[in-house]
């Protein structure tokens, strides 16, 4: 009953967001909160998905979503593969200092600094690049790797495989689940990265659709934010930050159930001390 009050509570709140985004202006000033709306009003999707802005933002997140999520799984899985083989020289202290990143961090003005100073600034790969591995999902991957049974890799080996070839054709296919569960955190990581852009980016033609919800939902003048030049046929400001929050949430919602048969077995997987 417990998990049912707080699967209730969480939830509400979301159907009322998306039964908001579809309400007319009226509905809204009169009904404090409701799940479903009266009468059915597409206006602010309408609006929100003809002005340019909020069109050129949802693409810009979606690209560097799809290449900073291959980015940084690819990143992560091959420097995990290596120091999952405890004859590698080095793999302690490459270990040691892996671990020492997950308890000390640089912190935000040495990362904006070095951010600066590669040139990286108001570039997409800012988004990309300062978290390109996470340590934490570096051990996981690991210790997957560790699992994986010696001798598949060594009849690799015996048949004339390189080191790579091991890596791409024996290793990668039997790690589906574990690569598909932190593809799916990766890319909600991005997704959802409101601070990145906010610190690195100032060029309004390169927001992401996080840097646009947060101008949406704090701006005064809505159809200046939206580059709507005429106010006259604007939809209610409510509605259509409702909308702009549907819009950013679903596509990963959308994204989950495909991968949701991998999820649970690639979180135990890997997670045992190796």
């Amino acid at each position: 009953m417990v998990l049912v009050a707080l699967a209730v509570i969480t939830v509400l709140p979301f159907l009322y967001v998306i039964a908001g985004s579809f309400a007319s202006e009226a509905e809204l000033a009169s009904r404090p909160f409701f799940l479903w709306p009266n009468d059915v009003d597409l206006s602010s999707y309408a609006y929100i998905f003809s002005t340019g802005t909020f069109v050129r933002s949802l693409l810009v997140t979606v690209g560097v979503t799809a290449v900073g999520t291959l980015v940084q799984l690819a990143l992560t899985a091959t420097m995990a593969y290596p120091l999952a083989h405890k004859a590698l020289p080095g793999r302690n202290l490459v270990l040691n200092l892996v671990i020492f990143t997950m308890v000390f961090g640089g912190g935000m003005i040495p990362t904006f600094l070095i951010v600066r100073e590669l040139g990286l600034l108001n570039s997409y790969w800012s988004l990309i690049l300062p978290m390109a591995i996470s340590p934490f999902y570096l051990v996981i991957i690991k210790n997957f790797f560790q699992e994986l049974p010696e001798e598949l890799q060594e009849a690799g080996r015996i048949d004339g495989c390189s080191e790579i070839g091991v890596f791409f054709r024996i290793v990668l296919p039997l790690s589906k689940p574990i690569l598909a569960t932190f593809s799916l955190f990766y890319a909600v990581g991005i997704w959802n990265d409101f601070m990145s852009p906010l610190l690195y980016i100032d060029d309004s033609d390169k927001w992401t659709l996080q840097m646009f919800i947060r101008q949406v939902t704090v701006s005064a003048d809505m159809a200046s934010t939206l580059g709507q030049l005429d106010p006259q046929y604007l939809p209610p400001e409510q509605g259509i930050k409702f909308a702009t929050v549907v819009v950013g949430t679903l596509p990963i919602l959308l994204v989950y159930p495909f991968l949701q048969k991998h999820f649970a077995k690639g979180m135990l997987i890997g997670s045992v001390k190796g």
